[in-house]
């Protein structure tokens, strides 16, 4: 049954884009519009409703299953055979997949089922559900896949769905833009992926994950490979989740990919697409354990795109740019877990991550539809008023997102900060709990100004103002609800079986040998036990919140008024300029290459050098002509004496060589 919740979607997506992407039905079938799009969104969201029954009743039977084999494999075909290697087309069914499959499914019928009322008035609505459905198709493969190839094909599958999702209204020349620029940071990312995956097959003869993690965990097979080869794997591995999943330096793509339509930033920057790295991370956890210098390079990026994201996500008036930094920033916790050991913790973190961000984004969806395309903060204010029900659903996920205590993201950022400082991290610890007060500080700032305050709205667009359908709202009432109640779920239990062979156990080993964590401390020397460390996640919570409340709500004069402080001033330049990364990238790689192409390579090589070599050709075959031709005048009397001249030639030529 694993094959049918991939080929659920795929389905999906044929049906969809055949029948009614491509104008057959109405040709042959007839129909209103009205009735086609209705069959449409019936399809594209039943397809993925049967994914996310089937992946609970498998998710049940995992359960039933002993606790020394809790997994489901299986095997179509052999999908390459070659000598002893063979890759097969399988699909694998664990704890780790279960989880990331249960969340991909469920959340993505929920913005399939939200996108039925927001898409309704759009001329390409069946081709956005063609694009959804290959989106789900190709992650589910990414998921499921029991090898690297197949990882590999949803990695660069997603990765080709994303294009089409981000660029989905191409007639605008931003928004394809976006939609390239998001393809291209992705594919440097996937280049040290495949070649992770060439020295993973080198290494171990196998891209099958219970091959190689076997062999991975043999002390007599690993005392023969160097622990630099197993930090390279590790770390061409992470370049690709750098890509895939926007941390930094390549994260550049993921705010402009709001470009696309909102269901599409909930799907994409949520639950899916963005948590592929995290993913992969964890399920290559056993390379990651066994080299501490690649767990504190991974942890030192993640904890520096944290507060990097962050501290832009503060100056932001966008309200879906806002949401896209606060993605940026969430995956580096996601990464700071992952990369010290705490796996499970991680993978929690991402499970409520989707929850509650994909409630906000598509809580934004609802804003924006209700204010007629509106995306600007500073024009919105006092929406508690006209959207009762976003109101509250989106000050849950605001809830969620800042740790507040009993909801959500408190127990999954606390598991990963907790993990962070008990195993050495400190300083990454410090940067986590930053970040956290910035996290409640944007995301209450966001809150205020959309829903609190008084209306900044025009007289016109405030008569509009109504509430979203049911198909829009009913799906953000049930991710409220996921959103207040997911931190009882029990994830790190549930994958402890997959994880825990794999933990800090090696972790303590080599920790001595890692140049990066210097600053460990022994157990004993701890300054603080568990309890406190939550106790400073909630202070960290709720100073957030309190200055957020302070500055745009109490008095709403204070910021203008701080920005016109010198030093002040100059930081929130540079947080509202992005620092300026857009801008050095295109002075560092885009004007440069530019330049090398077009004024080197172009006008230099290619047309001196390449064109010359051509036309020389040329240019000699056309002499060669030119002379040639003068023979063929038509004039009998010279073609008479050539002829006479060769016959003489001839006679020399025989009577000198006669004569030698």
């Amino acid at each position: 049954m694993i094959a049918w919740i991939i080929l659920a979607p795929l389905f999906g997506a044929l049906i969809n884009g055949i029948l009614f992407a491509s104008g057959l039905s109405r040709r042959f079938l007839g129909g209103s519009e009205h009735e086609e799009k209705r069959i449409v969104g019936i399809i594209g969201c039943g397809v993925v409703l049967i994914s996310a029954l089937i992946s609970s009743f498998l998710f049940f039977k995992l359960e039933a299953l002993h606790p020394q084999q809790k997994e489901i494999i299986q095997e179509l075909y052999i999908w390459i055979p070659s000598g002893d290697f063979a890759a097969r087309f399988e699909f694998l069914f664990d704890s780790l997949s279960c989880v990331m499959t249960l969340v991909v499914t469920w959340v993505s019928f929920l913005i399939h089922v939200y996108s039925v009322g927001y898409m309704q008035e759009d001329k390409s609505y069946s081709r956005y559900f063609t694009y959804l459905n290959i989106f789900v198709f190709f992650m589910l493969v990414l998921v499921l896949g029991n090898n690297f190839p197949l990882m590999f094909i949803g990695w660069e599958g997603v990765g080709l769905a994303s294009y089409l999702l981000i660029g989905f209204w191409y007639d605008d020349p931003a928004k394809a833009t976006a939609g390239r620029k998001a393809f291209i940071v992705n594919r440097i990312g996937d280049f040290g992926f495949i070649l992770g995956i060439f020295l993973i097959f080198f290494v171990f003869g196998s891209v099958n994950y219970q091959e190689v993690f076997k062999k991975a965990i043999d002390p007599e097979f690993m005392s023969a490979i160097p622990g630099v080869v197993v930090t390279t794997i590790a770390l061409l591995l992470f370049v690709g989740a750098v890509g895939k999943s926007a941390q930094f330096p390549l994260y550049v793509w993921l705010p402009d990919a709001m470009a696309g339509p909102t269901p599409v930033s909930a799907l994409i920057h949520a639950a899916t697409m963005v948590t592929a790295g995290v993913y992969m991370t964890a399920r290559c956890n056993v390379f990651y354990s066994q080299s501490p210098t690649a767990q504190a390079f991974v942890v030192s990026v993640a904890a520096f795109t944290a507060l990097l994201a962050a501290t832009i996500a503060i100056t932001q008036n966008d309200i879906k740019k806002v949401l896209a930094y606060s993605t940026v920033s969430q995956l580096g916790y996601m990464f700071m877990g992952v990369g010290c050991g705490a796996y499970a913790a991680g993978m929690f973190h991402l499970v409520t991550h989707a929850f509650f961000k994909a409630l906000l984004f598509l809580g934004a969806g609802s804003v924006i539809h209700a204010l007629g395309g509106e995306q600007d903060i500073r024009r919105m204010g006092g929406l508690r008023k006209f959207l009762p029900i976003t109101f509250i659903t989106f000050l849950i996920g605001t809830l969620a997102i800042s740790g507040v205590p009993l909801l959500s993201g408190f127990f999954s950022k606390d598991e990963i900060l907790s993990a962070l400082y008990e195993r050495g991290y400190t300083i990454h610890w410090l940067i986590g709990l930053i970040t956290a007060v910035l996290t409640a500080f944007y995301m209450m700032r966001l809150y205020i100004l959309t829903f609190g305050g008084k209306t900044r709205m025009s007289e016109e667009v405030k008569h509009h103002i109504h509430e979203s359908p049911y198909s829009m709202a009913i799906p953000l009432l049930i991710l409220a609800l996921l959103s207040l109640i997911g931190g009882y779920i029990g994830i790190p239990a549930f994958m402890g079986k997959i994880l825990e062979i794999h933990d800090s156990n090696l972790f303590e080993e080599f920790l001595g040998s890692s140049i990066f964590v210097k600053w460990v401390q022994p157990e004993e020397y701890y300054l603080f036990g568990h309890w406190t460390l939550v106790e400073f996640a909630t202070i960290a919570a709720f100073l957030g919140i309190g200055i957020a409340i302070f500055m745009y709500l109490i008095k709403p004069s204070l910021p203008e008024t701080l920005a016109k402080v010198p030093v002040i001033s100059t930081l929130y330049r540079g947080s509202y300029a992005k620092w300026f990364v857009d801008e050095i990238y295109g002075v560092a790689f885009t004007r440069t290459f530019i330049v090398l192409s077009k004024d080197l390579l172009w006008a230099n090589f290619d047309v001196t050098i390449i064109d010359g070599a051509v036309n020389g050709v040329g240019s000699i075959a056309r002499g060669a002509a030119t002379l040639l031709r003068t023979a063929q005048a038509g004039i009998l009397r010279f073609y008479a004496a050539l002829m006479a001249l060769g016959a003489v030639a001839i006679l020399i030529y025989m009577v000198v060589s006669a004569r030698f």
